[in-house]
C-alpha cells in the first residue's frame, strides 16, 4: 500500500483491523476468514476469534518495563492458550521459529540464553520492529497487516522482512498487506500495490508494471518519483 503522507494508508490498516470504525460501508473478509465483518465500528464474528485471524504491527515506538523479548513474542500465542495462559512446548517452538525468521538466532528460552532472554527495551527500534514481526508471525493468522514494517531496519533486514512477507503469501497462502514508504521495495517484491491518492485518482489496485505505464504514481505523488533529479 502506497500513497502520500496524510492519504489514510494507517487509517485503513487500523479500520481494517477493527481498532477504529469505518467512516463508512462495510467489509467483508470472508471466505477465507471465517465470516469476519465489519459493520457500523464493529468487527463480528460468525465463527472464530477476531486474533485467530488477523494480525497487526503498527509503527508506534513501544517500550515495556520488566518484558522480555520472548514474553514480546509470545504475546501473539495467547489467542490459543488455555485460560491460564501457560505456553507448551509446541507455543515455544512456534516462539523460536518466528524470532529466527526475522534474524534473531534465538536459542530455547528455557536455556536461560539468546535474545528471547534479554530485555525487550534494551533494543534498538529496528530490533524491537523486527521482534513485534515475530510476534505476528507467532500469532499464525491468514491476515497480517503492517504499518510501515522496515521503517527502523537497515536495508538487509528491510530486504530480509519483505522477502519472508512474500514467501509466507506464496508458500502458505497469507495475505499480507503492508503500508509503505519503500518504493523500490514494493515495487520488486509486492504481487500488486494499492495506490492511494485521494486528491488524483482515488485508489487504484494493480500491478506495479501497469501503474506505472498509466503513470499513477506521477499523479498520486504530485512528481516523477522515478526521475527525481529531473
Amino acid at each position: 500500500m502506497l500513497g502520500p503522507n496524510g492519504c489514510g494508508k494507517s487509517t485503513l490498516l487500523r479500520t481494517l483491523a477493527g481498532l477504529q470504525s469505518p467512516l463508512a460501508g462495510t467489509f467483508d473478509l470472508t471466505p477465507s476468514l471465517q465470516g469476519l465483518r465489519m459493520s457500523g465500528g464493529h468487527l463480528n464474528q460468525e465463527t472464530g476469534e477476531a486474533s485467530k485471524s488477523i494480525a497487526l504491527v503498527l509503527t508506534e515506538r513501544l517500550s515495556m518495563e520488566n518484558t522480555t523479548v520472548h514474553d514480546v513474542v509470545a504475546m501473539g500465542r495467547y489467542p490459543y492458550t488455555s485460560f491460564l495462559g501457560g505456553l507448551t512446548g509446541a507455543d515455544e517452538r512456534i516462539i523460536e521459529a518466528a524470532l529466527q525468521s526475522v534474524g534473531f538466532d534465538a536459542l530455547p528460552f528455557r536455556e536461560g540464553e539468546g535474545v528471547g532472554s534479554s530485555p525487550f527495551n534494551a533494543h534498538s527500534d529496528g530490533e524491537k520492529q523486527r521482534i513485534l514481526i515475530a510476534k505476528a508471525l507467532a500469532q499464525q493468522t491468514p491476515i497480517i497487516l503492517l504499518d510501515e514494517p522496515t521503517a527502523h531496519l537497515d536495508l538487509p533486514h528491510r530486504i530480509l522482512i519483505l522477502r519472508l512477507l512474500r514467501n509466507l503469501a506464496h508458500e502458505q497462502g497469507k495475505t499480507i498487506l503492508i503500508s509503505t514508504h519503500e518504493l523500490d521495495l514494493a515495487l520488486a517484491l509486492s504481487d500488486r500495490i494499492l495506490l492511494m491518492s485521494p486528491h488524483a485518482r482515488g485508489v487504484q489496485l494493480d500491478t506495479a508494471e501497469n501503474l506505472k505505464k498509466a503513470n499513477a504514481f506521477t499523479s498520486a505523488f504530485g512528481m516523477d518519483i522515478f526521475n527525481p533529479l529531473g
